[in-house]
């Protein structure tokens, strides 16, 4: 009898032990490797090439009839967006470190790391450059991975980012901390702008989403790195100069121009900026909120600031926030609303557009600020950035790719197109 129960507690003793071998997990991750580009490869690698399958997208211009979508640190498809039920490809601009664009008349203005570059794209099958400001820019971000200029050897020191999938053995009672071997478990959503009437002849440049980092306005394109604002002059379009730089602290994300002003975002709160001499704008206020990621999107005397938590704002929160701007130099935040991780937003009043990353898109009412009512939530897609446009479509950009809906009736969004991002095996 005795035998038969330590032969049974060792039966369920390797039972539990086999099952802590034999259990299986899906994991993802970012594997981060470094490497250096010499910006003389940097600068000869510009070129106009055929169009290319959407990889890795990120943020979004349009202008016309034409949509550029930047493919990260590769360079800009150019998307002939004339019938937006079937939108064609028609180019890729490539650009190495690309990650911001904007757009007058028939010039582009685009990064290339450490470079300032101006294109001409009056022909989008045949794009050239025409002017490029060296080394303005010192580093920056891309999808978690930094990259610094090193002036004594004359190169970028990047990193490029794999998502790596692995199926491993764990422990069956082990729960998912969120690290790995040291690497931290990914999520899919982003990690880290609608129409904006910013411009004295506006209908000469193009839109962008909320989260962009370039804006233009009189004779200035604005860029805003993670602790400045550097203004460049572009009296002659064909070569922006630099002309001036604003320290802004720390963490500074998106900049949102609207009419005279201009609406920084940072993951510690809302810089508003007096822009009527665009020479040298002023500060106004500062709107300040809780450590998240925050892009801003503004109409009239309204702010629509969404906050989230991710990679750099692990504590941060997940809500929207309706704020008062009629006294530029004293907002005043009316009723907070939460979401569930929002990225990009964009306005048509009175619905503002939220990406809530892997969680979808949502159409709010905004007519009632204490009242915001939720209209419509899409799921089933990454979303990452939007621009609501005035012939009532939206284009919305994401992990998936690039979507765009009829939205006249914001309680019930139709699809219109897709351009789908192909996947990569690792």
């Amino acid at each position: 009898m005795k035998k038969t129960l330590l032969l049974s507690l060792f039966s369920v003793v390797f039972l539990q032990w086999s099952c802590t071998d034999q259990c299986t997990e899906t994991r993802r991750y970012k594997r981060f490797t470094p490497v250096t580009v010499s910006l003389a490869e940097m600068r000869q690698s510009v070129r106009t090439e055929t169009a290319r399958d959407l990889i890795s997208p990120g943020k979004i211009y349009t202008k016309g009839n034409y949509l550029l979508i930047n493919e990260l640190k590769e360079g800009l498809h150019v998307v002939d967006n004339s019938n937006p039920s079937a939108p064609k490809m028609v180019s890729f601009i490539k650009i190495p470190g690309n990650g911001d664009m904007a757009i007058r008349g028939n010039i582009l203005y685009a990064d290339s790391y450490a470079d300032l570059v101006a294109f001409d794209i009056s022909n989008p099958l045949d794009v050239r450059e025409v002017g490029r400001e060296k080394e303005v820019f010192l580093n920056g971000q891309f999808d978690g991975a930094w990259w610094s200029l090193n002036k004594s050897t004359g190169a970028i020191n990047d990193q490029r980012v794999d998502i790596v999938t692995e199926s491993v053995k764990v422990n069956c009672e082990d729960g998912n901390n969120g690290i790995w071997g040291g690497r931290a478990v990914f999520d899919m959503a982003f990690q880290n702008s609608a129409s904006s009437g910013s411009s004295a002849n506006p209908a000469a440049q193009g839109q962008a989403g909320s989260m962009a980092r370039f804006a233009l306005y009189d004779k200035y394109l604005y860029t805003v790195g993670q602790n400045d604002m550097q203004l460049f002059d572009i009296s002659v379009p064909q070569k922006p100069a630099f002309s001036s730089k604003i320290n802004l602290g720390w963490g500074i994300e998106t900049i949102f121009p609207y009419r005279d002003k201009l609406f920084i975002g940072s993951t510690t709160g809302m810089f508003i900026y007096d822009n009527k001499n665009p020479e040298k704008p002023e500060q106004l206020s500062v709107f300040q909120h809780a450590m998240s990621c925050d892009p801003v999107a503004v109409t009239d005397n309204r702010a629509y600031v969404t906050l989230r938590s991710g990679t750099q704002c692990n504590r941060g929160l997940n809500q929207l926030d309706v704020v008062d701007i009629t006294d530029l130099r004293a907002p005043r935040l009316l009723k907070s609303y939460p979401m569930q991780n929002p990225h990009g937003l964009g306005v048509d009043y009175p619905n503002v557009y939220v990406c809530e990353g892997i969680h979808g898109l949502k159409t709010l009412n905004v007519a009632n600020d204490f009242d915001v009512k939720q209209l419509q939530h899409l799921t089933g897609m990454d979303a990452y950035d939007v621009i609501p446009l005035s012939n009532k479509t939206l284009l919305m950009i994401g992990k998936d790719g690039l979507y765009q809906f009829d939205i006249s009736n914001p309680s019930n969004l139709r699809q219109l197109s897709k351009i789908p991002v192909k996947r990569v095996a690792i």
